[in-house]
C-alpha cells in the first residue's frame, strides 16, 4: 500500500514521533496507519496514539444546565468568527434549551421539536439563522441528563463543553465545585474510559502485547524469563489505568490523590456522599477530517439533507 507525505504528516501528528521514524514505520507497515502506530508503539517511539489535531470544523460545544436538566451540545459553522457571533451564541443557546425542554431521542427528533420560545422548528430556525449571519449552520450532536446533579463547563469559549453528572444527597450548588474539578479534569485530559472497570478485554490484550514487545527490543529485559516479564506487564497496566481513566487519573489540582479520591474526600468534608456516574465532552469539529476549503460544500449538503 503507497502513501503520501500527507499520511507521514498525518503519523507524526497523531505520535509526536519524528518525520523519518514515521516514514520508516509506513514503508515497514506498508502505508498501513493502525500498523504503523503499533510498530513505532512496539520500537518504544510512541507512547501512545493519538487524535489527529487536523479539525476543519468551527462553530461552538456548548454545556448548560436548564432547570436541573444537563445539556451539552454541538453547533457547526464555517468560520471561527461566526462561532463568536452573539446570534449564533444565542441559536446554540436555544438549542441547549430546547434539548432540556424536550427530551428528543435524537439528532432527526431534535430537528423536528418547537426552537425554545418561538413557533418554528429548530430546522427553520437554523435556516433562519443561516440566512442571517450569511453561512452554513448545521446542528450536530447533544446529551441530555436528566437524573442525579448536572455540572457544565465551557472551555476556551466554546472549544470545548463538558457535562459531568454526579450521583449525590447533598444540594447541587454545593458540590458544584467538585463538578467543576472533574469537568476541567475531563476538558484538559480526554480520558479515553471514566473507570478501569470499562476497560474492555481487548483493549488490555493490546496494551499487554505492546509491552511484551517492547521488553523483548530492551537487551536489559529480554533476557528476563516470561514470568517475570508478565509480572512487569501487569504493574506496568497500573500507570496505563492512571493516564487512561478518570478516576484514576491523577487530579490535576493536587496530585497526591486520583480524582477517585478527591471526589471522597470532597464528600466527606461537604458531609455527604458524591459519586460519579457518568460525563459527555464534545469538542468542536471532533472528527471532522475534511480540509476547510471543502467544509463549505459538506455544511451545504448536510442542510440541504
Amino acid at each position: 500500500m503507497a502513501f503520501t507525505a500527507a499520511d507521514v504528516k498525518n503519523l507524526r501528528e497523531m505520535t509526536g514521533v519524528g518525520m523519518m521514524d514515521c516514514k520508516k514505520a509506513l514503508t515497514a507497515s506498508d502505508g498501513d496507519m493502525d500498523k504503523a502506530v503499533e510498530w513505532l508503539r512496539e520500537k518504544g517511539m510512541a507512547a501512545s496514539a493519538k487524535k489527529a489535531g487536523r479539525v476543519a470544523a468551527e462553530g461552538m460545544a456548548y454545556a448548560a444546565v436548564v432547570n436541573g436538566i444537563g445539556v451539552v451540545v454541538e453547533v457547526n459553522a464555517e468560520t471561527d468568527f461566526v462561532g463568536k457571533n452573539e446570534k449564533f451564541v444565542d441559536f446554540v443557546k436555544g438549542v441547549a434549551a430546547t434539548v432540556a425542554a424536550e427530551a428528543p431521542a435524537d439528532l432527526d427528533a431534535l430537528m423536528e421539536c418547537k426552537y425554545n420560545g418561538t413557533d418554528m422548528t429548530v430546522t427553520q430556525q437554523q435556516q433562519e439563522m443561516v440566512l442571517v449571519i450569511g453561512e452554513n449552520i448545521k446542528v450536530r450532536r447533544f446529551a441530555r441528563f436528566e437524573g442525579g446533579v448536572s455540572v457544565a463547563y465551557v472551555h476556551a469559549g466554546g472549544k470545548i463543553g463538558v457535562l459531568v453528572n454526579l450521583d449525590t444527597d447533598l444540594a447541587a450548588e454545593k458540590v458544584e465545585e467538585v463538578g467543576k474539578d472533574v469537568a476541567m479534569q475531563i476538558a484538559a485530559l480526554n480520558p479515553r474510559f471514566w473507570d478501569k472497570g470499562q476497560v474492555t478485554q481487548d483493549v488490555l490484550d493490546e496494551e499487554k502485547k505492546i509491552m511484551m514487545v517492547q521488553m523483548s527490543n530492551d537487551p536489559k529485559m529480554a533476557s528476563k524469563p516470561e514470568q517475570v516479564r508478565e509480572k512487569i506487564v501487569m504493574g506496568k497496566l497500573n500507570k496505563f489505568y492512571a493516564e487512561n481513566c478518570l478516576l484514576q487519573q491523577e487530579f490535576v489540582k493536587d496530585n497526591t490523590m486520583s480524582i477517585e479520591k478527591y471526589i471522597a474526600s470532597a464528600a466527606k468534608a461537604l458531609g455527604g456522599t458524591i459519586t460519579f456516574k457518568d460525563a459527555v465532552r464534545f469538542e468542536k469539529g471532533e472528527g471532522i477530517e475534511k480540509k476547510q476549503e471543502n467544509f463549505a460544500a459538506e455544511i451545504a449538503s448536510m442542510v440541504k439533507g
